[in-house]
């Protein structure tokens, strides 16, 4: 029995060498078709990643869970620079952003992250757009650091607990914390790029995914296994912070747009949406017909509509000067 055992551990141990040299080998070619394309600034010891176009009031945006700033910058952030400051960041442990071993992954450590990244720039309370997951952050840095942002546009964002996975992310449960690096290093890539077109489409649906969308959307850079381990992490996190986070919405004050696909098939307007116009107030839940989650890319025009509306009603002078600029010279 015991050779028996020993001859199964070297087996072991030889294919979770092959599949990690595979898994390094992939990821190279995965970064050398989406390469960086940003600046990058040092928060707390991580390093963001960041793109910025345009001028203006600015406009920080937030990704989704297992993506990063591309997601945003693939459509929507070009209809934003001709109004704002438009600044996309890659969340800690996404896309070129770093997470090292030791830092938090919850939601009020991510919302510290982004409140110090903001501080970073130099951005003086600017709007913050979160997608999906980069909702609930949004919400938590709202919540917890009122100073840090003056508006908040939601675009089909997490709210309230979810006591079951969405099936196109069941991969991502995998706990405990050292089962997780082992297949975050050994199956995620290839297993990713065998099931990519699947996880895609299932993002998307009902909508149509880009054909580039793997590419010059950031898609392939959600699989490599630093990537998967981050959002692994997220995903056993996520949880345990939003019931207090529930408990305090109704003591949002500042401005917020509200907007989700009707045929959203990862987290569903009325349990996340609904539920949380029902306790801000005078929050108002705008619907997509026949959308899904992926809005930023399938409903540009109605999330950049959002999002001018929404700016309207901040009063800051850098918002006054570029939506209302005779207002601004008067004001001066």
């Amino acid at each position: 029995m015991a050779v028996e055992w020993g001859i199964a551990a070297v087996v072991f141990v030889g294919v979770s060498a092959v599949l990690w040299g595979l898994s390094r080998w992939m990821t190279g070619r995965i970064e050398a078709a989406v390469p960086i394309n940003g600046r990058f600034v040092e928060v707390d010891g991580e390093r963001f990643h960041y793109v910025e176009e345009g001028e203006g009031p600015p406009l920080v945006m937030i990704h989704g869970l297992m993506g990063n700033s591309r997601n945003l910058t693939y459509a929507l952030s070009g209809q934003l620079r001709e109004h704002f400051r438009v600044i996309c960041l890659d969340r800690p442990g996404s896309g070129y952003s770093t997470r090292h071993p030791g830092t938090a992954a919850d939601l009020p450590a991510q919302a510290r992250q982004v409140a110090g990244f903001i501080h970073a720039l130099g951005l003086d309370k600017p709007l913050v757009l979160g997608h999906s997951l980069g909702g609930a952050i949004s919400l938590a840095l709202a919540l917890d650091h009122p100073d840090a942002v003056s508006g908040l546009v939601l675009v089909a964002p997490l709210t309230h607990p979810q006591p079951t996975l969405p099936l196109v992310f069941l991969s991502l449960a995998v706990r405990p914390a050292w089962l997780r690096r082992w297949v975050s290093h050994t199956l995620t890539v290839p297993i990713g790029l065998l099931t990519r077109r699947a996880v895609v489409k299932g993002v998307f649906a009902p909508d149509a995914a880009p054909d580039d969308f793997a590419t010059r959307g950031g898609g392939l850079l959600g699989m490599r296994p630093d990537n998967f381990y981050a959002a692994s992490s997220e995903i056993a996190l996520v949880n345990d912070d939003l019931p207090d986070m529930v408990k305090r919405y109704p003591r949002l004050t500042l401005p917020i747009a509200l907007i989700y696909g009707a045929r959203d098939k990862v987290l569903d307007f009325r349990t996340h949406g609904q539920a949380l116009a029902d306790k801000v107030p005078g929050l108002k839940l705008q619907v997509v017909e026949g959308r899904g989650h992926m809005l930023p890319i399938t409903a540009t025009a109605r999330v950049t509509e959002a999002v001018l509306h929404l700016a309207k009603r901040v009063r800051t002078p850098q918002a006054a000067a570029v939506l209302h600029p005779s207002a601004a010279v008067e004001s001066k």
